[in-house]
């Protein structure tokens, strides 16, 4: 099995999971969303564990070690994208299974298994970006939006989007729902390196909000801001966030 078909039938699998927790009705809230942070997460990293025994390994829900910094390759994973969302029931939550391969994001694959019959998106199955004309569509937190986001959006007369975890966020401008995902919150590298991974196999833009690259497998796993949008998009969003 590749690196690739790992991490999609890894996320796969673990939504499915996440789905039985969800719907055994044991739970509700926010001890849902524990149950199922830290069972996806004990499959995913035993599965890992397994599988690629050499690799590095940081987990949001795991206790990280500097071991990993010693290692080219490393799983960054994400057990529950959106832990608020899936305790209140809600679709856009995710699961995020990366690789990264000195300090790139190279292979990942995003579940979204709130979605009607699942979905994994992924680096090794690439799908057509669809086409559209008109301003651009942002998606923002549903309780934090970007200052930053909010100011491209006026400048470029777009639409805000709101929506929950990154994962989803970040997929919706994969799947052709939205043309840019811009933010400046601070988030930590599982929040993206799968996402950016599948984003940019896909063909997108991925990088600080600077333009700077971004750098996986850091001793400081906080990443501050994080965009991901069309290529067509990205001067004018520079633009707007220069101006």
């Amino acid at each position: 099995m590749t690196d690739a078909e790992l991490a999609a039938h890894l996320a796969g699998i673990a939504g499915r999971i996440l789905i039985e927790v969800r719907d055994s009705g044991m739970f509700d809230g926010k001890a849902l969303g524990k149950a199922g942070d830290q069972t996806a997460n004990e499959f995913l990293i035993h599965a890992l564990r397994h599988q690629r025994p050499e690799d590095g390994l940081l987990s949001e829900e795991s206790k990280d070690t500097e071991e990993r910094l010693e290692k080219s390759r490393v799983w960054i994973i994400d057990p529950v994208d959106g832990t608020r969302e899936f305790g209140e029931m809600r679709s856009d939550w995710a699961v995020h299974v990366a690789l990264a391969v000195n300090g790139e994001a190279a292979i990942g694959a995003v579940a979204l298994p709130g979605l009607a019959g699942g979905v994994v998106l992924r680096t090794d199955e690439i799908r057509a970006l669809p086409s559209r004309d008109g301003p651009p569509r942002l998606v923002v937190s549903r309780t934090r939006p970007a200052s930053e986001a909010i100011a491209v959006a006026e400048r470029l007369g777009g639409e805000l989007i709101p929506m929950g975890s990154a994962g989803a966020k970040a997929m919706a401008v994969v799947r052709g729902e939205a043309e840019v995902y811009l933010h400046s919150g601070g988030q930590f590298e599982w929040d993206s390196c799968a996402p950016v991974a599948v984003a940019r196999a896909h063909g997108l833009h991925c990088s600080r909000i600077d333009g700077s690259p971004l750098i996986y497998n850091q001793k400081d796993t906080y990443m501050p801001d994080l965009l991901i949008c069309r290529k067509e998009w990205t001067k004018a969003v520079f633009d707007a966030l220069n101006s």
